[in-house]
């Protein structure tokens, strides 16, 4: 196992870990400990090549710092990232070799499910190191965080139509969802049974006619959901989707979703806002999966109302953020991350 320091100046902690053994080449980024340990997930992808696996790394770091601020959480901001493609290059060896890395880091980094990852993982990785949540037993034990991140994103939509749309109630209304990994898939459930209209799109076409079946979505190719007539588009993807060339596209009033960096760049909050499109900050609208892991690695008891707690405290931050952003009329964006800077200079002071 080699462990190595990546320079990185807005970062605490950045490490490189390859394991030739397993196979395993990755990166561990702290943002932040602020607050409290680094908490965020592993991610595993087939990166193109290790510069997007560090790139992706150093930006999901940072997220986690806000999406836990937010959130009102002990806990700092990090992020893992395994070049891989998780259907075929994933063995027990390279889990436990990940866990060993992150035992390294002697809890400066905990590390729990993401892209790529399931519950299953976690308790290999679980094996080789104490800094792991997101396992399905033990007595803190908060399981698969996706159906938590799904609510507090259907929670985050409804908020968003409210103040756009003059409704929070979803009945009638065309939602296009990008991505149904877990998260998407518990979201569609969560808006069919509300009554919205689903057009949903994946890379996996096998996955998009489960969901179609499921709840009767409508489907087109992915490259095509961002031209969709829609009231909402909800990325439940990759990150940095919202872009110059993405943003004209779109047909809808609400962008509210899961994914992690929808926007490609601080400017493209001003696009949205600049077409009308209100933009619920992705690090408030998906804070539900890291406040469900929260209670396994701040050990809460009585999980279930802690979680209800801090998920209403959520809404009302993401309420709080588009009532500032109307008022001031400018991109809920910039709302959220100056509250943020506020929360988090507060904490420094």
């Amino acid at each position: 196992m080699q462990i190595t320091v990546v320079d990185a100046p807005e970062h605490q902690e950045v490490v490189r870990i390859v394991d030739q053994a397993s196979g395993l080449v990755g990166y561990i980024a702290i943002h932040s400990t602020l607050r409290g340990p680094a908490a965020g997930g592993v991610r595993m992808r087939p990166y193109a090549n290790e510069t997007d696996a560090l790139t992706d790394a150093l930006r999901l770091s940072r997220g986690m710092t806000y999406k836990n601020a937010a959130a009102d959480l002990a806990l700092g901001g990090g992020k893992a990232v395994i070049i891989g493609n998780p259907a075929t290059d994933k063995t027990p060896e390279l889990l436990e070799a990940f866990g060993m890395a992150v035992e390294a880091l002697e809890g400066r980094y905990w590390t729990a499910e993401d892209m790529g990852m399931t519950p299953a993982d976690m308790a290999r990785i679980g094996t080789r190191t104490a800094y792991v949540a997101g396992l399905a037993v033990g007595e803190f034990a908060s399981g698969d965080p996706s159906p938590i991140t799904a609510k507090g994103i259907f929670n985050a939509i409804r908020t968003a139509s409210k103040h756009r749309l003059g409704s929070a109630e979803l009945s009638g209304r065309t939602v296009a969802v990008q991505g149904l990994g877990h998260v998407g898939h518990y979201l569609c459930g969560y808006l069919h049974r509300a009554g919205a209209r689903l057009i949903v799109t994946d890379i996996d076409e096998a996955q998009v006619a489960r969901v179609a079946a499921e709840f009767g979505a409508a489907t087109v190719a992915p490259d095509t959901i961002y031209g969709v007539q829609a009231d909402i588009f909800a990325p439940c993807a990759i990150g940095a989707i919202l872009n110059s060339e993405t943003i004209p596209q779109l047909k809808v009033a609400v962008v509210a979703g899961g994914a992690n960096n929808q926007l490609a760049t601080p400017e493209d909050g001003k696009r949205l806002h600049a077409r009308g499109i209100l933009y619920a900050p992705d690090y408030v609208a998906n804070g539900g999966g890291i406040i469900n892991v929260a209670t396994e690695i701040l050990r809460i008891s009585g999980r279930e109302v802690w979680v209800e707690e801090k998920l209403k405290a959520l809404d009302r931050t993401m309420d709080r953020i588009l009532t500032r952003a109307r008022t001031l009329s400018v991109s809920p964006a910039e709302v959220a991350d100056a509250i943020v800077d506020e929360i988090l200079h507060s904490k420094a002071a």
